[in-house]
Order: structure tokens, then sequence, then C-alpha cells
């Protein structure tokens, strides 16, 4: 039997975004410990809570391609649909960023390249949908995929951040 691909969030990604949650954590943890003013520590939990939101809907998606059709699956939720039902493929690109639209008469899925292998992606659905289905655009896209690095760049600058304030916290001189 042959693998289906499985398409998840890039790791680069998932690494800076949750060393960025273990440093909130820390501090946290140190916060409290220090006994540190209530409001701080609300600031501090108010910060956290998203990101740990966003980590483990990042963590848990996944776009995993069936014999009759794909899975995209999130947090608590998924959704399948099959490659037959789609009668739509069509991107937007805003900046670097592409979302990609798969439309069946009753339903849709929205996706985009903050995928690992997004091109690879791209290849599996266009192999295994109807003829016709991808946008023009879409297949202009796919042979000139932009490189999207800045969220990794705002992840990885809000870990070093973190690691200051957490280095201020214990102590250190800035």
């Amino acid at each position: 039997m042959v693998a289906l691909p499985t398409f998840k969030i890039r790791r680069n990604f998932l690494l800076a975004l949750g060393l960025t949650l273990l440093l909130l954590l820390v501090l946290l943890g140190v916060c409290v410990a220090q006994q540190e003013k209530t409001a701080k520590i609300v600031i501090l939990v108010a910060l956290t809570v998203p990101v740990l939101a966003i980590f483990a809907e990042s963590v848990w998606r996944e776009i995993r391609f069936l014999p009759d059709g794909l899975v995209a699956r999130r947090l608590l939720r998924s959704r399948k649909i099959a490659y037959d039902q789609i009668t739509a493929v069509d991107t937007v690109r805003v900046r670097r960023r592409i979302f990609v639209s798969l439309s069946t008469e009753a339903d849709f899925l929205i996706f985009s390249n903050n995928y690992e292998n997004f091109a690879q992606l791209l290849d599996c659905l266009q192999g295994r949908i109807p003829p016709g289905v991808v946008s023009e655009e879409t297949r202009e896209l796919r042979q000139q995929l932009p490189l999207k690095n800045q969220d990794l760049f705002s992840v990885w600058f809000a870990a070093l951040a973190v690691l200051l304030v957490l280095y201020v916290q214990l102590g250190g001189s800035f």
C-alpha cells in the first residue's frame, strides 16, 4: 500500500512558537515565585493564553490526502472533502501569504502556505481533482511561489523579546 501524503504546519514555525510559549511560561512561573504584582501576572497570562491557543491549533493542523478525498484536521475538528466534489480551486495572494480555497457545492475549505512543502501539497491536490477545476491564477502561482518568512521572523523576535524580559526579571542588567 502506498503511503498517502500528509502536510503539517512548518516545523521551524512550530519550533519558534513553542520556544516563545515555553519562555512565556517560565517567565510567568518566575513572576509567581517572586510574588510580583498581580497586574504583571495578569498581563503575562493574557499574553500566554493566545500564544498557547495558536500553538495548540498549529500543532494539530494537517492536511491528509486519502484515496477518495482529503481531510483537513484542526484542533477538536476535522473536515473531509471528496476530490470529485471539488468545483473550484482558487487562490488569493496577500503579500507573501497565499490562501487556497477549495469549493464544493455545499462546503469550502481554506488553507494557507504555512504548511511544509506547500508546492508539493498543491501538486498532490492538482493531481487528484477533476480537470479544469484549478484556476489559471492558481496554476501560475504554483510556478512562482513566494518565500514566506515574515511570520517566522516575528515569532523568533517574540522569543528573543521574552528571553530578554526573563533575563531582566532574573536580575540581569540591561
